[in-house]
């Protein structure tokens, strides 16, 4: 991923499309704040909520986001991450709402089966909590279509049951943009503004609006172990194993997630500009180049999802 591309390349790229793609964001969020009573928007502080955040401005004016952020922590977080959150928050004014996993494991809701076990999947637990503690009846996230097959298959309003699980073959028509909202109690939806977003029209998007974005999507020196075609981070949760060299390289992270399961790909891009040009020579999905619970099987995230995850 760090080969270099002329940058004459940005010359020739338009992002006229940007404009429909923002328009399309901005009348969902909108749709969320008309149809539902008590909507929240997942934050992780991550680029894609950063980028529905900034579309959440333009909607309703800074300062003015009628919704809560909502962010469910694994508590094996990346610190860059969550103290950029909690920026992010208090610059707007915005109400953040944390849940942890750790509680639920503090609650016995959560066992892990080993300590080394990655909390990762263990967050449907805690949302659905949260959710029931809230009576959210609608949750904003930023999954995009062209990340996994699994999130291919969701509509941009997906519904899920009084028990949190999302049924693909029960998912509603989306026709002319009208959306059947209409929910049971004890129902909710999960709602994608960014569905039609791929990952080149993200950073074009953070390109163009110049959004500020944790250190780690930029190019830094990280230790790092090759496993399985992955460059895993080596951190007191991600030690090296036996035989495994240990190397420094300029490495970015494409995604941002719990410490346990991703990893940073190899690249020198400084700013937003450079990684347009890399994400234009990619070759590998987002998360199938970064993600190693991603990689358990084809069917991993779909079973996660029916399981009620993000």
């Amino acid at each position: 991923m760090n080969a270099r591309v002329d940058t004459s390349v940005l010359n020739h790229l338009s992002n006229r499309h940007l404009d429909a793609l923002e328009e399309e964001t901005i009348f969902i969020l909108r749709e969320v704040a008309a149809a539902f009573e008590r909507p929240a928007l997942l934050f992780s502080g991550g680029k894609d909520s950063l980028v529905m955040l900034r579309c959440a401005e333009k909607a309703f004016g800074a300062g003015r986001i009628p919704f809560p952020l909502l962010m469910i922590d694994t508590g094996h977080n990346f610190h860059e991450v969550t103290d950029f959150r909690d920026f992010r928050a208090q610059e707007l004014g915005a109400e953040l709402i944390v849940r942890s996993v750790e509680d639920s494991m503090a609650r016995g809701t959560v066992r892990l089966a080993h300590e080394g076990e990655s909390r990762n999947a263990h967050q449907s637990v805690t949302l659905l909590e949260a959710i029931d503690e809230f009576r959210f009846d609608a949750l904003i996230g930023g999954a995009r279509r062209d990340e996994e097959k699994a999130r291919a298959k969701e509509r941009i309003f997906s519904h899920r049951d009084s028990f949190g699980q999302w049924q693909p073959k029960a998912q509603r028509p989306e026709l002319w943009t009208l959306f059947n909202t209409r929910i049971a109690p004890g129902e909710h939806f999960r709602v994608f503004p960014i569905s039609n977003w791929t990952e080149l029209d993200v950073w074009q998007y953070i390109a163009r609006e110049n959004i500020a974005l944790p250190s780690l999507y930029y190019t830094h020196q990280r230790e790092v172990v090759e496993r399985k075609g992955l460059l895993v981070p080596v951190t007191p949760l991600t030690q090296p194993r036996d035989g495994e060299q240990v190397v420094l390289r300029d490495v970015r992270f494409r995604t941002v997630g719990d410490i346990t399961c991703t990893c940073p790909v190899e690249s020198t891009a400084a700013s937003a500009e450079d990684i347009v040009i890399e994400t234009l020579a990619a070759d590998v999905s987002e998360r199938g180049a970064t993600r190693m619970d991603d990689k358990t099987s084809d069917a991993s995230m779909e079973k996660r999802k029916k399981d009620g995850y993000f």
